[in-house]
């Protein structure tokens, strides 16, 4: 039986990338397997340099002054590394979920932070708007997509001083003007490739600008000089991120998948509001394209619903405990018809109730 995965990640990956992928585990390199290969040999450098320049194309962002890096210690990571060499005096976030909240937290470490903005109150079910962004910051911090809640900004404030965004789980799924941003980064375990890995682009001229020394492995500067190589990367993720950026720009690039995610949006979000059985979590001009996150009306139906969806063979639809119910999560690659298959399952409970 076909899986329909919408687990919240790791994510499902094109099953070409998979094929391509498990390929290079056996001989990668005259024989050599991709796992054991040096990461200093010309086949994995070109296989850096083509990641890092694929990411820069897809997100039009060549020849505008950005560098992009694949590095290692998740999204988590970046938390620390955004404020350690862009925080001097203060910043402001906006606490828009359960990641942006401890990206908060993390930063607060090193100096001082401002909450221009936040939705806790209201468990994060919506998108905090109208706020303003003092000029005299170092630097404004958001999350693009917040996958436990559901929520997604639709819009981004413009910005008097640098905007750092975590785009971890939606990345590369809708268009946007990429360079009003002077940071992304993203764990590559949403649309990208497998847990390991984490892409940070960065505009150049934003940094050197704190008095602070900073660790060299946190240092983004030392990064970009070494061309994302200072230390052993994670072969294996960069290498299945860069077959998966190869594979959207064959697509058709972020405009393609974003009329597929679009369609996919859609059919899941009319399902929710027609069937009297479920009720959203996310006000409605909030709602992710990537994470659509329901409840049951009435928790008596929750066994045979469950019971339901995992015959049909959906896989990863339990919500996340901070919210209850069910998170259907469709990242990039997952296909149109498994969406179709949790619609279909969703109606039939409602012929049954």
């Amino acid at each position: 039986m076909k899986k329909h995965n919408f687990s919240a990640g790791p994510c499902i990956l094109p099953q070409s990338v998979m094929q391509k992928a498990s390929e290079a585990v056996l001989n990668f390199d005259n024989g050599l397997s991709l796992l054991e290969i040096s990461h200093r040999s010309k086949p994995f450098v070109d296989v850096m340099e083509q990641a890092r320049s694929l990411a820069l194309e897809l997100l039009g962002l060549q020849g505008k002054g950005y560098k992009a890096l694949f590095l290692q210690g998740g999204a988590s990571t970046q938390f620390l590394m955004v404020a350690l060499n862009l925080l001097e005096k203060r910043a402001g976030y906006l606490n828009t979920g359960t990641w942006a909240d401890k990206s908060i937290k993390e930063a607060k470490i090193y100096d001082d932070i401002y909450e221009v903005g936040s939705s806790k109150t209201a468990n994060y079910n919506y998108i905090p708007k109208g706020f303003d962004i003092p000029d005299d910051y170092d630097y404004f911090h958001c999350t693009s997509n917040n996958t436990i809640f559901g929520t997604q900004m639709k819009q981004f404030p413009k910005s008097p001083i640098p905007m750092v965004c975590d785009m971890s789980s939606d990345i590369f799924s809708r268009q946007l003007d990429f360079s009003q941003f002077d940071l992304i980064y993203a764990g590559a375990q949403k649309n990208m490739g497998p847990a390991g890995t984490t892409l940070v682009v960065i505009k150049e001229d934003i940094l050197g600008k704190v008095s602070r020394k900073i660790p060299s492995m946190m240092d983004y500067k030392i990064h970009i000089s070494k061309g994302s190589m200072f230390n052993t990367p994670p072969v294996f993720p960069v290498y299945v991120s860069m077959l998966t950026l190869q594979w959207l720009k064959d697509l058709g690039g972020i405009k393609a998948i974003e009329e597929e995610n679009e369609k996919k949006a859609r059919l899941m979000y009319s399902e929710i509001d027609l069937n009297p059985l479920f009720k959203g979590y996310a006000v409605k001009e909030d709602r992710s394209n990537m994470n659509a996150t329901f409840t049951l009306e009435n928790e008596n139906l929750k066994e045979t619903f469950d019971a339901m969806w995992k015959e049909a063979g959906i896989n990863g639809l339990n919500g996340h405990r901070s919210v209850g119910g069910y998170r259907a999560s469709m990242y990039n690659a997952l296909s149109l018809d498994s969406v179709k298959a949790l619609v279909e399952v969703m109606s039939e409970l409602e012929s049954k109730a």
